[in-house]
């Protein structure tokens, strides 16, 4: 197989795999609205509402955890098919459903599935990827993740306005979307990089080797749990700023800035295609020696502009700071990072247990935190204060963890320049 087949299978490998980013938003953006939209026709209380939403992020930490370790003992194929089976089955539930229990359930699934799926699918990228473009192609993912969030935006400009049918377009487009990944995923064939992996694991005699395939490792061997906790507090405490602007954005817009639905909705939409447009510059860099630099730019905006209106106060243009700050953060300085970072910081047969691990707690936290940030938001500047503060913290434990560890693309240019000299 020639070096250029070998590429193209990789980006085939990225694009179909990483279609679990593409998932992962346009569910939680549909639930999010669609929802809303079941609320008035299946007379959901407020305490239904709430249950629904919370099991959609409990689904997803869970299934992350579960999922992750499945990956890494018996294969990646297998899990991210039956995740995205999950997918498209709670999709076709959540669109036939007509109280609140079948709805449930179609969220949980999808929550699990979802969950499942983004570890391991990870895992498949980066072991599908070389050295030298492994951080394009796991950033490629975040740019799904964009589409997610603009193919659903899209769709309910559209069907906003038709009540419960609305909401089973939005359910209907990510069961669609997933049935088709899902086809696309029966071409791919088992890892050959975790095949290897498992093959040797196997063969040690005594599980002289063992250890590297247990999850206590992760915690017990310092070269895996430096990097592991690291990416724990800086994921976990960045994610919190993600999930505010996310779902207590338009609240801010609306009660503190005072400025309408439509007017934040027109911001974010502006936004969205700068978010895109860096994501793809991410992909041009993290494979080289201006990853960190990039990386402190984004920190360095995403801060600033969180902090923008615990100083100056709220605005239209303290406001549309803090989106143009998480676009720039959220491109070089967030998700897309910590997905290489961990992809490149553990053996194969952890590398999606630390993944799910990781998400799973940032998820869980995000959740906890979101029950108090209504009460928060009554002194909305001192609580953006606080929060520029704390992901300020989780930038810069990252920093100090990652700075000088090698880039995989850098040292192996570095090899082969040594080798020919």
């Amino acid at each position: 197989m020639t070096a250029e087949t070998t590429s193209r299978r990789a980006w085939w490998i990225g694009v179909v795999a990483g279609m679990a980013s593409y998932i992962d938003a346009a569910a939680i953006v549909s639930s999010g609205i669609g929802l809303v939209l079941y609320q008035i026709s299946f007379g959901l209380t407020e305490l239904q509402f709430g249950a629904l939403s919370a099991a959609l992020t409990l689904g997803v930490a869970i299934g992350a955890i579960v999922g992750g370790r499945l990956g890494d003992r018996f294969g990646r194929r297998s899990v991210f098919v039956i995740t995205m089976a999950m997918i498209v089955i709670g999709s076709a539930v959540l669109v036939f459903s007509t109280s609140f229990v079948p709805l449930l359930i179609g969220i949980l699934l999808v929550g699990l599935g979802t969950g499942a799926d983004l570890p391991v699918s990870l895992a498949t990228i980066a072991e599908a990827a070389t050295d030298r473009n492994r951080g394009k192609l796991i950033g490629f993912s975040q740019i799904l993740w964009y589409g997610g969030i603009l193919a659903t935006v899209s769709i309910s400009t559209g069907v906003g306005g038709m009540g419960q049918l609305g909401g089973q377009i939005l359910f209907a487009h990510v069961g669609v979307v997933a049935l088709i990944i899902l086809l696309l995923r029966l071409s791919i064939p088992e890892s050959r990089v975790w095949r290897d992996a498992h093959t040797a694991s196997l063969s040690v005699v005594s599980g002289e080797d063992a250890p590297v395939s247990r999850l206590r490792t992760i915690l017990t061997d310092r070269r895996l749990a430096f990097p592991f906790f690291a990416l724990l507090v800086f994921y976990t405490l960045v994610n919190l700023a993600a999930n505010t602007t996310g779902q207590f954005g338009t609240y801010v817009a609306v009660n503190v800035v005072g400025i309408s639905v439509q007017t934040n909705s027109l911001i974010n939409l502006l936004t969205l295609p700068v978010g895109i447009l860096l994501g793809f510059w991410f992909m041009r860099i993290v494979d080289g020696p201006r990853r960190m630099a990039y990386y402190a730019f984004g920190a360095i905006a995403s801060t600033l502009g969180l902090a923008a209106p615990a100083i100056f106060g709220f605005s239209l243009l303290t406001l549309v700071l803090i989106y143009v700050g998480a676009a720039i953060g959220g491109s070089f300085a967030f998700e897309a990072i910590m997905k290489v970072w961990t992809q490149e910081s553990f053996p194969t047969l952890l590398r999606a247990s630390a993944q799910g691990s990781i998400i799973a707690v940032a998820r869980l936290v995000a959740a906890g935190v979101a029950l108090v940030t209504p009460m928060l938001l009554g002194a909305a500047q001192l609580a953006y204060g606080g929060l520029a503060i704390v992901v300020a913290i989780g930038y810069l434990v990252a920093w100090f963890a990652f700075r000088k560890r090698p880039v995989p693309a850098v040292a192996a240019e570095k090899t082969a320049f040594s080798d020919v000299a």
